[in-house]
This record gives structure tokens, sequence and C-alpha cells, in this order.
């Protein structure tokens, strides 16, 4: 059970992060209970990686002195499943912008996509979207994109660890994959439908686990909530 005591001590806790959300709401929320809760003027509370807003799934949340835990929980491996759509693209790469190219599907071979599935595997360098909270010059990359201004982001080493897809719902692709830290999922689907000289846009996407952590022992923020109500 939680209390004033353990929260300050130290918690760290998983949350299912709903669609919609950015994960700083999520922090936000968890926070501002936790004071009104136990009277508590002031706790640390922070995150062990952002989900999109559009992305659901496992959020690690550290609270008290946890929060010296944080970087450690960034460092580990992460997994995703979702879905993305070929032969549609927009700037964000996901559904946050409207659709601005299409291409047709019908001339590609769904067998040399397991093909081109297996290039991604490895140590690569990749380029975040400039729709992200990448940060350039202290500034989140998002805020120039939204803006409409033109950005250079840096590319940054990643490792694809697996990469599964499924294309029975095609041109839907399910997928599983398994990376480093820092991945952006949203580039290797932008990148994966270059690679095929079409396009593709991210429509789905949950975090599964994070490192030793699994979404199967998360709880919805509500039942947090309820939980030390």
């Amino acid at each position: 059970m939680f209390s004033k005591e353990s929260f300050l001590e130290g918690e760290t806790i998983l949350i299912d992060k709903p669609i919609g959300w950015t994960s700083f709401d999520v922090v936000k929320k968890i926070r501002g209970t936790i004071k009104n809760r136990y009277g508590i003027k002031k706790i640390k509370v922070g995150h062990a990686g952002t989900l999109d807003p559009l992305a659901t799934g496992l959020l690690v949340i550290c609270i008290g002195k946890h929060t010296k835990k944080i970087q450690q929980y960034i460092d580990q491996k992460k997994k995703y499943t979702g879905v993305f759509l070929l032969g549609k693209t927009t700037p964000s790469y996901d559904l946050e912008t409207a659709f601005d190219n299409e291409f047709l599907t019908k001339n590609i071979d769904v067998a040399q996509l397991e093909l081109i599935k297996k290039q991604f595997i490895g140590k690569q360098q990749q380029i975040p979207p400039v729709f992200s909270a990448k940060k350039i010059n202290g500034v989140r990359a998002y805020e120039f994109a939204r803006k409409g201004e033109k950005i250079e982001v840096k590319k940054s080493e990643i490792e694809i660890f697996n990469f599964e897809i499924n294309c029975e719902l095609f041109p839907e692709i399910s997928f599983s994959i398994t990376c480093s830290k820092g991945t952006y999922i949203r580039s290797i689907v932008s990148d994966f439908g270059k690679k095929i000289n079409n396009g593709a846009t991210l429509i789905k996407l949950r975090r599964e686990a994070s490192g030793e952590h699994n979404i199967l022992q998360a709880k919805s923020v509500e039942d947090f909530i309820s939980s030390i109500s």
C-alpha cells in the first residue's frame, strides 16, 4: 500500500497511458493527486521516456527519491506494437497531421516487405521526425514544425533488436519492434515506406515493455488514483 512516507522515500509506478494524453499530462495528474491526498506541498514526479499523445501503453513514473532512477530506466530496451499504413504520408509521420501524399500500393510485392524489414535490424543512424520532442537549441522540434519553420534535426544512433511484421490486412501492416532508447518508431515507419519507393504512416502505437517492466503490470490513471483516494 502507498503512503505519504513511501511516496516521499520513493516509488516507481507503471501507468497505461491513454490515447490523447501527453506524458506530462500523466505526470501532472499523478503529482497533483498525491499532493492533494497527502497534503504534500512539493514532491518530484517524472517519467522515463516520452510517449506521443496518439500512442498508448507503458509509462514508467518515478516519484520522490526514485526520480534518481529515471535515466536508468530510459536507457533500457523498449518494445512496441502497432500498425502502419502503406500508400500515404503525413508531415508528422503519424495521424497528428493530415495526409499530404498518396501512392499506389497494388504493385507492392508483399513478400519483399519481409526482406525490407530485415534491413532495419542492428545499429543505425536515425533522423528524428521534425514533429518530435527532440530539443534544438533548447526548443522542442515540434514547436518549429507547427509554425512551418524549416529545421535540421541531427541524426542519432539507435539499435533495432527485433522487428516483426504481419501483412494480412495489407496495406495496413501490423508490427512488433524491440529497440534501444531514443528510437522514433514514426521514423522507422517513414523510412520503411521510402525503402519500397512508396509512403507509410504510423496509425497506431503501443509501448508494451520497458526493460523488465511490462504493460501487464500497469494500471490506468483512474485505477491508480482510486488506489490512493
